[in-house]
């Protein structure tokens, strides 16, 4: 970010910016800071505006059960950008989850970055950098925006954030047991039971998560959206708490693995890789709507087979 802070005062900042990460609220508040930054003046508190309600800020976001950001809203957008600036002396353009774009929205957006509008920064977010088209990331510079898992409970009460540690805590206890091997069969029935109890956990920590974050962001949306912009947001908001809580279990599985290492077991090498390209691929269908418990439990019980193997 000083990076960027360093061009805004120098005013040498690129026209085109990709701000990418694994938390979209963060890349968002990241956004809005450089949109404020650009576009309010500190001299002048009479005319200043919260970024998201400046006349000179504008927005496109993916719309629809699909969630998509299809070719007619990108060229309002581009129209919109077209003018002068109402109040300050730039425009912002910020673009919600690029990668959602349609192939066509795509290409009427690559057309704009390649010239792009005078005194105009656009600013595009997005958790897939790689699922942009290269000509578009070719076109940007970029910047990468990284999170602590607890930052993707902020906001939530105390008590959900402490259920969400004692889960990762039990989640790595449980690992430790399968790495120490079964002595019994009594053993191994409580190593599967043990999954579909962590399953319930997690389900309940994300799904409360959700609830409190969207009853929150609700009460801040401007008042201009339509019915689909609304159910976008909300399965965003669904999607980016989701993902960030399951980077965490990455975290936490590579941490477990890092002490087995330490202690001389190579063993541990092969299961984290292992158990890391397996949880990537139940992300990946995460992404196909695959329900998160019942990606959760493939990943348990694929654990459980992967760190029990000796």
């Amino acid at each position: 970010m000083s990076v960027i802070e360093r061009a805004i005062e120098r005013r040498r900042l690129a026209n085109s910016l990709l701000l990418h990460g694994e938390n979209l609220g963060t890349l968002a508040n990241v956004a809005h800071g450089i949109a404020d930054r650009l576009l309010n003046d500190p001299r002048d508190p009479s005319q200043y505006f919260a970024p998201k309600h400046h006349p000179d800020f504008f927005a496109l976001r993916p719309a629809g059960k699909m969630r998509q950001i299809g070719a007619d809203a990108t060229r309002d957008l581009i129209n919109r950008i077209q003018v002068s600036p109402q109040v300050s002396h730039r425009k912002v353009a910020v673009v919600y989850e690029a990668d959602r774009m349609n192939v066509a929205a795509a290409n009427i957006f690559l057309k704009t970055l390649e010239e792009p509008p005078a005194s105009t920064a656009i600013l595009l977010l997005t958790t897939r950098p790689y699922s942009l088209l290269t000509t578009i990331r070719s076109r940007c510079l970029h910047f990468r925006f990284t999170d602590s898992g607890a930052e993707a409970l902020a906001g939530c009460e105390p008590d959900l954030v402490e259920k969400w540690k004692s889960a990762r805590a039990d989640y790595a206890a449980w690992l430790g047991k399968l790495a120490e091997g079964a002595a019994d069969k009594r053993a191994v029935a409580d190593q599967v039971l043990s999954v579909y109890g962590l399953v319930t956990r997690f389900n309940a920590v994300l799904s409360a998560a959700t609830d409190q974050a969207w009853k929150q962001q609700k009460e801040k949306l401007p008042d201009d959206l339509d019915d689909d912009e609304v159910d976008a947001i909300q399965t965003g908001i669904t999607n980016g708490i989701r993902l960030k809580l399951f980077a965490e279990l990455e975290h936490a599985t590579r941490q477990f693995a890092q002490a087995r290492l330490a202690t001389g077991d190579e063993v541990a090498r092969r299961a984290v890789v292992a158990a890391i390209a397996q949880l990537e691929h139940d992300v990946g269908l995460l992404r196909l709507n695959l329900n998160e418990a019942a990606a959760l439990e493939n990943f348990l019980l694929s654990s459980l087979r992967i760190w029990s193997r000796r």
